[in-house]
């Protein structure tokens, strides 16, 4: 057998490595940020937004009465981080 074959069945690709198939996915996660198939960032872009709103969803939910100086430092520690993560590989 050989290292790495690969083949086409019934315009379904099939990869294999060592005779075993290769499972194939739609994303998948390098250092956090999410890759899609087609090397596009939707996914994870999609992620943090909700990751976002859900830390925005705590702060309202827990911090009833807050000041303009403590609600920005709350975004700004729990929200922006979360939205800013790897910016620079997703939107150079």
């Amino acid at each position: 057998m050989y290292d790495c074959l690969y083949g086409r069945n019934l315009n379904d690709y099939k990869y294999y490595l060592s005779s075993t198939e290769l499972e194939r996915v739609d994303v998948i996660k390098d250092l956090g940020v999410m890759f899609g198939s087609d090397l596009t960032f939707v996914s994870h872009c999609k992620e943090k937004i909700n990751t976002a709103y859900s830390m925005l969803g705590l702060i309202k939910r827990n911090f009833i009465y807050l000041t303009e100086e403590a609600s920005v430092t709350l975004y700004k520690s729990l929200v922006r981080c979360h939205l800013e993560y790897a910016n620079s590989v997703w939107n150079p």
